[in-house]
């Protein structure tokens, strides 16, 4: 007999230890009716009014992902809306699906769901009196949030679609003035390379900031409060630390802030540890803090690439803003 073929192994994408945040998806497609479109549009089908029952069908089509594709994650919708415009130049009608959640992962398989529910449902209400009909388009226009904030399906968005859905990107630090100081004792011996700080200057410049290489100084609390002063006399708007947080008899970066504050700003600190908590009880160890120097933000981070890179993905979305508020601007 023939020898078998391994059967191939599926999996659900493993999330566990992503975050979760607020997430949202729009999907569109086109039914083209061609003769039937004036009885879509005025509701004259036999089997009545098709953009009503397209609209019901859509939610319930998003809501149902889950039991469609076997490996899309069953997540708790927040939002769901559908809309069915009519284009009567292309005798089409337009479906748009939006779904939003606060989860781990995100909701373009329910947003194109729900889009393809409704299309399906105009197609089978219409076929009685127009079998010549085609379903096209269909395609994510946006998606929301997570780690990769805000994506844009390259053919774009007309001015309506962006009117109506106004796509949120994080905010950026265009211009910004920004420094990144690493603290470690033995980074700065040479006895290992310091990867941390690259990394958050990378990151800062993603954002649009005016970063310049990372810093890299020993564990010394006169020292690195004594450079925080120059950083934040040389105009520097926005200084983030990595290293020297932890509970270590060399860990000293929040006593240097502390010496430096003007004021200090702990919620940073606070939503760091809440955020990182719910993946490893370990970030309640750290000391993780932030302060203003005049005008300056300075925000200490634990010293790990990984806490660096989460430390970001939390701190990105309010770093505007805290700098907004520091320069003297309102609130949001």
């Amino acid at each position: 007999m023939p020898e078998r073929e391994p059967r191939a192994h599926f999996h659900m994408a493993d999330v566990r230890r992503k975050r979760a945040t607020a997430r949202r998806a729009v999907a569109v497609g086109e039914l083209h009716a061609g003769s039937a479109y004036e009885d879509i549009a005025e509701g004259r089908l036999p089997k009545g009014d098709a953009i009503a029952m397209a609209e019901v069908a859509g939610l319930q089509g998003a809501k149902n992902a889950p039991q469609l594709m076997p490996l899309c994650h069953p997540l708790p919708l927040d939002y769901i809306e559908v809309r069915c415009e009519r284009v009567p130049e292309r005798q089409a009608i337009r479906v748009y699906c939006e779904v939003a959640t606060f989860a781990r992962t995100g909701v373009e398989m329910e947003a194109l769901a729900g889009a393809s529910a409704a299309l399906l449902t105009l197609y089978d209400l219409t076929k009685p009196v127009q079998p010549a009909l085609s379903i096209g388009g269909i395609r994510l226009l946006f998606k929301e949030g997570g780690k990769k904030g805000l994506w844009l399906h390259p053919d774009g968005l007309s001015d309506a679609e962006r009117a109506h859905y106004r796509p949120r990107a994080a905010a950026r630090l265009e211009g910004v003035a920004a420094a990144v100081v690493t603290l470690s004792d033995r980074a700065s011996r040479g006895d290992y390379e310091d990867v941390s700080g690259p990394l958050l200057v990378e990151r800062l410049r993603a954002l649009g900031a005016e970063a310049g290489p990372a810093e890299l100084r020993p564990d010394d609390e006169a020292s690195l409060a004594a450079r925080l002063r120059e950083l934040a006399d040389a105009g520097v708007r926005l200084v983030l630390c990595t290293g020297g947080t932890g509970l270590g008899p060399r860990d000293c970066t929040p006593e240097a802030l502390a010496r430096v504050a003007d004021r200090h700003v702990a919620g940073i600190g606070e939503l760091f540890r809440s955020e990182s908590g719910r993946h490893t009880p370990l970030a309640w160890l750290s000391r993780a803090d932030a302060v203003l120097v005049q005008g300056t933000l300075v925000i200490a981070l634990p010293g790990s690439a990984k806490a660096v890179a989460e430390g970001m993905d939390i701190l990105a979305p309010i770093l505007a803003h805290a700098l907004d508020m520091a320069a003297g601007g309102g609130h949001a």
